[in-house]
Parts: C-alpha cells; structure tokens; sequence
C-alpha cells in the first residue's frame, strides 16, 4: 500500500502530524508513506523510520522564478505525484496546492477539506470536520477516524543524527544541570517583554542556580532580540543563537531540566522530547497549540485563557477577555499587550514549582 500525506504549512504544524504517521504505521505495517512539506518544515520528519519518502515544495525559490517558469514548475510538482499511484492520499491543509495535488492523483481514496472552489469539490473522497477548539494533534488525527481506523497513541516524535549529537555536545560542555530558554518567535506578537525574559534569566541562573542555554534561530530579528534581553541580563547564560539546526536543537533540548519560551515550533520540540515546558500564550489558543503531553491521550487545555496545564506543561496566559485573538499584535502593532505587562512574581513560583518537580 502507497500513501501520500501533505502538509504546506509551518515547521510546529508539521512535528504535530507525527501522531498521525505512527498511527498509519500502526493500521498498516507494511506500508510506505511519503509526506510532502514545504521546505525548511523537514526536519521535522527526516529520519522518522515510519516514513519512505520526503517530498519538499521549494516555496521560495519558485517564487523568485518569471511567471511562466514558475507555472510550469508548478505543474510539474503537481504531475509528479500521479507517476506514484498511491492508495490513499490525506490532504491535512485546507488550500488549493493540496486539493489540486489530491485530485490528480486519482487516488481511489482521498481525505480532506472540502474545496471552496467548485473545480475541485469532487477532488476528495471524505470530507475532513472542522478543528473547533481541539487541539492541532487531534485535526490530523480525524483523518484516519473517517476511514474507521483506530487511534492507539498520541505521541508527537522527533529524531537527529549521532552527528546531530557530536555537534553539540562541541557546542556546549556542561552537564545536564540546565534549562533550555527560546525566548523568541519569527513572529513578534508571540514574544512576551525583552526585560521580564532577561529577568527570568537570571531567576534560573541566580536564583535557582542552574544554567540557562539560549537559543533562537539565524535569523537576523531573532539574533537582535537575543542579544536585546542579554544586554539587560546580569547573570551569563550560555547563547547558542544562531549556532544550531532545528535537529541540534532538539537534541540539546533532551538535555535539558526543563523549557521556558514563547508559543513556537522549538516549545513543540520540547514537550516531544518529554521536557517541561513553561510556555506564553499570547493571541494563540493553547486549546489549539498548548505542548502536549506524550504521555496522555486527551487534552487538558479547556479554556480559552488563563493558567493551564497539560500533565507536565504548563501554559501561563493573562485572562484578557480579548484572548485569545488570533491577530498578529494589538491595532496591527506586531506587538501584544498580553504579553507585555505580565506578573513576574507568579511566573518565578511557577518556574520554580517545575525546577523542584525534576530535581525530586
């Protein structure tokens, strides 16, 4: 049996489908599964050994391309699939390259979302429901409820190289005594104030006295709020901005005590990894994206905001009644005021609380 999975969205959204991948594996062991992402989201993925083959739409580089060039190359994505002959093709995005990608398979099934254009509304098979207030795992996861087959686990699964390991442990030589901190986001209405995260900082280091490792990607906004929040820090943390892939990051983070950072792809790496995350909910829903827990099979994320906690995660949001609102800051600032004006005192305690809990 062939199956193709597709997923174009982000690099969390995409970790979040493993659950589904294992699951596949589970119901058909023999079969292969190839999963089509877009680019920069595979790592997510590689080297998951429930998986034959990763596809990569190269979103930018067909873009830069003269209009007719880019049309063909399009095209021929598209037409690259239906050489495979697969069985079963599960769209898990609701846009127009998965609906075309499904449709010319000529799958005999194909899972997804109903298409708003009516060129396309005979493209799939069964008709994926809509997420409500459920959490992103279990979106993926109807996909094989509609076709009766069982959900026996809902772990979310990341894997590096023994290179991945090497790397790191270059980087760094201290022990596993220390916290791993992300305090940023590629998106700016997700990070909470540099000056409360520098003073989280050297809570852990001074306070609690274990050492804190940074982390944020290479990208230049990314390396100036790092070096923005170090410049208001006392204590030295250890700043591997900038140094390290998504797949050294993760590893890095297996390591650690626990996680303290904003609602990004790196926080989702960490609750895989079974590391306690202490996240910021801001205009996101943590009923949709709070850190799941491996080791519980339903969410426990049932408000809407406020202090949450799933098994060994913790979400810390304001009760706004404005929250969560989904929109990328306050009047189009970039910047949130939930996060903004947070209570130090109550974050501290419940840092502290998930410290005592790992060293007990």
């Amino acid at each position: 049996m062939k199956i193709l999975l597709l997923k174009f969205r982000n690099i969390g959204d995409v970790l979040l489908t493993t659950p589904l991948v294992k699951n596949i594996k589970n119901s058909y062991p023999n079969a292969l599964i190839d999963f089509a992402v877009n680019k920069g989201t595979e790592p997510m993925i590689t080297l998951n050994p429930n998986l034959n083959k990763i596809i990569t739409y190269d979103r930018e580089d067909i873009r830069s391309l003269p209009f007719l060039n880019r049309i063909w190359r399009e095209i021929e994505f598209v037409r690259s699939f239906k050489k495979e002959n697969y069985d079963l093709v599960i769209n898990l995005t609701d846009g127009d390259r998965g609906d075309i990608i499904s449709w010319y398979s000529q799958a005999p099934i194909r899972v997804g979302y109903k298409s708003k254009k009516s060129f396309f509304k005979k493209g799939i098979t069964h008709e994926m429901p809509d997420q409500g207030l459920r959490h992103t795992i279990e979106l993926a996861l109807d996909s094989i409820r509609l076709l009766n087959l069982p959900v026996t686990e809902k772990i979310v699964e990341i894997f590096w190289s023994k290179e991945d390991e090497k790397t790191v442990r270059k980087k760094i030589s201290i022990n596993d005594n220390f916290a791993h901190i992300h305090p940023v986001s590629r998106w700016q209405f997700k990070c909470i104030s540099d000056s409360i995260m520098a003073k989280l900082i050297d809570f852990i280091e001074i306070e609690l006295g274990i050492k804190a490792v940074i982390t944020a990607s290479d990208d230049i906004f990314e390396i100036q709020k790092v070096d923005s929040i170090l410049n208001q820090t006392t204590s030295s943390p250890i700043n591997l901005s900038g140094k390290l892939s998504l797949k050294q990051t993760a590893c890095l983070n297996k390591k650690a005590k626990f996680f303290v950072g904003v609602d990004t792809s790196i926080m989702h790496i960490s609750a895989s990894n079974n590391v306690p995350v202490f996240a910021f909910f801001g205009p996101s829903g943590a009923f949709h994206w709070g850190p799941w827990d491996n080791g519980l099979m339903e969410s426990e994320y049932n408000k809407l905001s406020g202090m949450q906690t799933m098994g060994m995660h913790k979400v810390f949001s304001e009760e706004r009644s404005c929250q969560p609102c989904g929109l990328d800051g306050c009047n189009g600032s970039k910047v949130s005021d939930c996060l903004m004006t947070l209570d130090i005192s109550k974050i501290k305690k419940d840092i502290q609380e998930i410290f005592l809990e790992q060293n007990n």
